[in-house]
Order: C-alpha cells, then sequence, then structure tokens
C-alpha cells in the first residue's frame, strides 16, 4: 500500500506535480493558501489548512514560492509541522536557503520525523511531464523511502546531507541564470549588428553553444514570449540566495552578482511577474533603442 501524501503549493509548479500523484493513483491530500487553485485540480482532496492535510499524512511535500513562506506554513500558528506523527517523512521540494533545510532536518529529526531538501529543476514543461532534476539533501534512507514518489515526478539525485539539495538548486540557478543572460546578449547582438537572431540561434543549436537554455528561452526571446513559466523575482530571490551561500563559502562570484543585479533592475522596472527570459528587456532598456525583432511582447495580463 503507497504511502499518504500531503501536498503543499498548487502553484505554476506545483499544480502540475500534484496532478501526476493524483494520476499515478496516489492517496493524496492538497493545501493552497488560495483554496480555489486546489480545487481546480481533477480529482483533488482539498484540506482547509496546513494542519488538517497532514493528520493522516505518511509524506508531506512542500511545494511554496520562498523560504519564508515555508517557515511559516509549517512552523507558524496552526502550522503543518506539529499535526505531523512521529515517523512521517518531509519532503521540502521548494527552493529555501541552505541553512534553513539544515535547521528544518534537525528540528524534524529531534521529533523521529524524516527530512530531505528535494527542490527541482525543469519549469513547467518538466513538471507537467514528469522529467524534473530533482537534487535531495538528506540521509540514504530518506531518499530510499521518497524514490518511488520522485520517480513519478522525474530524476532524482542524492547530492549529500541535508542541505546539499538546496545548494545544488544554488548551483542549477547560478547556470541558468548567467546562461540566461549570455543567449539574451548574443541574440540582441546578432540582431544589432544586422545578422537574422532566428538563423544564428538555428546556426549555434549542436555546437558548443548549445544549451536548453539556447533552445527554449532563446526560441521565447525570438518570439518575445515573456508569459512566466518561472517568474523573474523568483530568480532574483535565488540569485540572492546564491550570494549568500557564496558569501558563506567565502566565495566571489562576479558572473552571478552581474545577473542579480540585471535580474534586480528588471524587477525594479516592473518585470517581476515576466518570465526569467525576460531578462531579454532589461538589456534592450540598456542598449536602446536595440531590440530583438518587432513582434509585441508577449506579457500576463495585468491584474
Amino acid at each position: 500500500m503507497s504511502e499518504r501524501i500531503a501536498f503543499l503549493g498548487i502553484g505554476l509548479m506545483g499544480a502540475p506535480m500534484a496532478e501526476r500523484l493524483i494520476a499515478a493513483g496516489r492517496d493524496i491530500v492538497l493545501w493552497n493558501r488560495t483554496r480555489a487553485k486546489a480545487e481546480a485540480i481533477s480529482g483533488a482532496r482539498v484540506a482547509a489548512t496546513p494542519a488538517a492535510a497532514v493528520q493522516q499524512a505518511d509524506v508531506l511535500i512542500t511545494m511554496l514560492e520562498t523560504g519564508p513562506v515555508v517557515e511559516t506554513v509549517l512552523f507558524g500558528e496552526g502550522g503543518a509541522a506539529a499535526a505531523l506523527q512521529r515517523g512521517a517523512l518531509v519532503i521540502d521540494m521548494s527552493s529555501s536557503p541552505p541553512p534553513l533545510a539544515r535547521d528544518h532536518a534537525q528540528r524534524f529529526a529531534a521529533r523521529g520525523i524524516g527530512y530531505l531538501d528535494a527542490p527541482v529543476s525543469g519549469g513547467v514543461v518538466g513538471a507537467r511531464a514528469g522529467t524534473l532534476a530533482i537534487m535531495a539533501g538528506g540521509s540514504a534512507a530518506d531518499f530510499a523511502r521518497a524514490k518511488p514518489i520522485f520517480a513519478l515526478l522525474g530524476r532524482a539525485t542524492l547530492v549529500g546531507p541535508a542541505g546539499s539539495g538546496q545548494l545544488a538548486k544554488c548551483c542549477n540557478q547560478a547556470i541558468v541564470a548567467i546562461t540566461i543572460g549570455a543567449v539574451a546578449e548574443a541574440l540582441l547582438l546578432a540582431a544589432a549588428s544586422g545578422a537574422d537572431p532566428a538563423a544564428v540561434r538555428e546556426a549555434l543549436m549542436g555546437g558548443f553553444a548549445d544549451s536548453r537554455i539556447l533552445q527554449l528561452h532563446g526560441k521565447r526571446m525570438i518570439e518575445r514570449d515573456f508569459i512566466p513559466g518561472g517568474r523573474a523575482r523568483v530568480q532574483l530571490k535565488d540569485q540572492d540566495t546564491i550570494l549568500a551561500a557564496a558569501k558563506a563559502a567565502k566565495l566571489k562570484l562576479p558572473l552571478s552578482e552581474c545577473v542579480t543585479a540585471l535580474y534586480r533592475d528588471l524587477v525594479n522596472q516592473g518585470g517581476s511577474e515576466l518570465d526569467q527570459n525576460a531578462l531579454l528587456l532589461e538589456l534592450e532598456r540598456i542598449n536602446a533603442p536595440a531590440r530583438l525583432g518587432n513582434t509585441p511582447d508577449g506579457i500576463p495580463p495585468r491584474t
């Protein structure tokens, strides 16, 4: 018999992940701050509070926006942690600071509850397809227990003790952000110099400059599609976590510092709800009137 799951956080990533677990026949209860988002999932059972969601759960999965939100949902007033039974397993698949993950692991261990920090990469496309890269920190025993769940969501790797999953996510996000910036600069350079940026992108694919970022985000930049799969403000939050981790390790990461400043300016210019690839817009602002194509910007409607 499969373990009962409580899934907290039904956002851009959480919704398709929860849908995959439900489709696989897992016994799952959902909670989300905006209840309607959880109720919109076919076949969902929805709890009114985090504590109510986990009362009968063997496994708790969180997929929340920030570390402070995870802290509040788990340990705030009416939070989930107090309602968890001894022997349960907590899997935090949110992107949180590594020190917070280590703190949560210690707090749960004191109560006989397992813990994995297991953030993901692959975006909404990967969440829907079940092809997420899952970076897990924690014990080998807890990882083995979680593997049947992870197998429904993507490819999981145990990268070290608690907190290591979040460190791996920092590494992932550093590569993603810097590469988005590099692709945006290259395509803008091509357009401003008289080449066809779409043809340049095609020419680069298959060579050393090829990447998923060039393939997916590069295409969306050329189409000027900035509807969010991952929001700029979330990328900025991750960039701040990267720089905090670097400071703790006594490292200076100039490329990450530069791209963090660009994302901060993008957010301050009103781009917080745009996709990560909207870094292109900040580069165009700096280099006005240079622009990648004449297609109107695809942006989410203002609410």
